[in-house]
């Protein structure tokens, strides 16, 4: 649900446009750094800020509840991958200007990579989301480390 939102979200503020290419933000084209961790994509001010903004909010129950341990934090970052994923699909189903018709490397060129009928992120970080999830699953939870909420009242 929330990544249909956000697409939703996206596509008000980016229109036709993907990868806020008409945006009044920042972008670097080229750098060798992109090509390692952001898939050759160009980096932006607007995904800059939108990651960890998008990051935050995840881990905000962690937060609330004063609960910290690796089991937790390995569902929140599966589930922070599959969102991305998600999110990005929705995008191109829910844009007028794409639907899946227009779901290509012809039509999508920020997405530089693809393998089948999806770009390469999605099948890596589905696979690393998924993974990320199941493994939590089987630590046990006893032997994780918290981290101690000092000072802190209890929740009610």
């Amino acid at each position: 649900m929330l990544g249909y939102f956000f697409a939703q979200v996206e596509i008000q503020i980016e229109g036709s446009a993907g990868w806020a290419a008409s945006l009044p933000t920042w972008h670097i084209q080229h750098h060798w750094l992109l090509d390692i961790f952001w898939g050759g994509r160009p980096m932006t001010g607007y995904h800059a800020w939108v990651f960890p903004f998008m990051l935050l909010v995840f881990h905000l129950p962690q937060v609330m509840h004063h609960q910290w341990s690796w089991p937790l934090e390995m569902r929140v970052l599966g589930c922070v991958a599959l969102f991305w994923i998600i999110e990005d699909a929705l995008w191109f189903i829910c844009n007028p200007a794409y639907g899946l018709a227009k779901f290509n490397p012809q039509h999508v060129p920020w997405h530089i990579h693809w393998w089948g009928p999806a770009p390469t992120d999605y099948w890596t970080f589905g696979i690393i989301g998924l993974a990320f999830i199941v493994t939590s699953y089987f630590i046990d939870p006893s032997k994780a480390t918290p981290v101690p909420s000092q000072n802190l009242p209890p929740l009610k």
